[in-house]
């Protein structure tokens, strides 16, 4: 927190700051009892007329807290130095996230993606918004809304917090149109080689599409023409099936794709009477060797946060989140 030279806390925000990364100290609760303090860093997304602040933290969540409550505030770095994984911009990831998982339908509206795949996984049928939409922000919602009414799907906009360059304003805003966050994850980065060493593969076998044995131990049961279509969309993407016992779906599963110096992992899947046998490494582990042998060095994946067995593995393997994604879907209500 900012002290100043007399020993005292100071508030050195303004409503001038808004859009940028800060650090904020207020007293909680009334004050009766003595002084209670809570923290919050994240960006500024907003300074109201009537005296409150909005702060969008790391994870996506939103904090809103009277100036009247503020003891000291400053202006602090835009993102924090990264202590591991490879250095990648949040621009970089999203379009190389999105290159491994394409829809089967798509348009331009400016700088943002309108994207669709029948409903197939939120992350095929929402707007990827990596830049200005070339219209005012109400008119280009309402242009989504129509492009995906039109489709019969709901209308979806993925956004990012917590990197340098990420959507914390575009978060904002459509908080305050009434669209509703229904699902939060983050990606993570590794080093591609540490995952290679960690084990032999052994067992895996590697194929360049999704037959019925992976499709069978896959958890989105009753896979359609269109899901095919984005599970094998991506620059050089590879299938890793670990079998079972016969007639019974495979032990564990994986997915690949490679996109120059990287390789996103996904669909992991393992029997649940077979997990912390080592089976999922096996696969990451048979896959990066693959991704190595096509030129890449960096690895990413996505994982919800509430997924504690796979962030742990994650973790072991070298994995760092680096950003939170979030999909806002529209109000029900026209013309909000």
């Amino acid at each position: 927190m900012e002290i100043s030279a007399a020993g005292r806390f100071e508030v050195r925000i303004t409503a001038a700051d808004v859009g940028k990364r800060v650090s904020v100290r207020r007293l909680a609760g009334n004050g009766v009892t003595g002084e209670k303090f809570t923290d919050t860093v994240g960006v500024l997304t907003s300074w109201d007329d009537d005296g409150m602040l909005t702060i969008t933290r790391r994870d996506g969540g939103i904090v809103r807290i009277p100036e009247s409550a503020l003891v000291a505030a400053k202006v602090v770095p835009a993102a924090p130095a990264r202590r591991r994984g490879p250095a990648a911009t949040y621009q970089e990831l999203a379009r190389v996230a999105a290159r491994g998982w394409r829809p089967v339908e798509s348009e331009r509206l400016g700088e943002w993606e309108l994207r669709a795949a029948g409903g197939f996984t939120r992350r095929a049928n929402s707007v990827l918004p990596l830049g200005d939409p070339g219209l005012p922000a109400d008119a280009a919602l309402a242009a989504v809304r129509r492009w995906y009414g039109e489709r019969g799907l709901p209308a979806y906009v993925q956004t990012a917090t917590g990197a340098e360059g990420t959507q914390e304003l575009l978060c904002a805003e459509l908080e305050r149109r009434g669209w509703l966050r229904e699902v939060s994850a983050e990606l993570w980065v590794g080093g591609l080689a540490p995952v290679a060493d960690r084990a032999e593969g052994a067992g895996v076998l590697l194929s360049r599409e999704a037959g019925e044995d992976w499709l069978a131990r896959y958890q989105r049961k009753g896979v359609s023409e269109v899901a095919l279509k984005v599970l094998g969309g991506g620059p050089s993407v590879w299938f890793a099936t670990v079998p079972g016992a016969e007639g019974d779906a495979p032990a564990a599963i994986g997915r690949l794709v490679v996109d120059g110096r990287w390789a996103g992992f996904a669909a992991v899947e393992v029997d649940p009477g077979l997990r912390r046998r080592g089976l999922a490494t096996e696969v990451m582990a048979a896959l990066a060797r693959r991704a190595l042998a096509e030129g890449a060095s960096a690895a990413w994946l996505q994982v919800e946060t509430d997924n504690a067995g796979a962030l742990a593995l994650y973790g072991r393997l070298g994995f760092a989140a680096h950003h939170a994604y979030h999909h806002y879907r529209a109000p029900e209500a026209d013309g909000s």
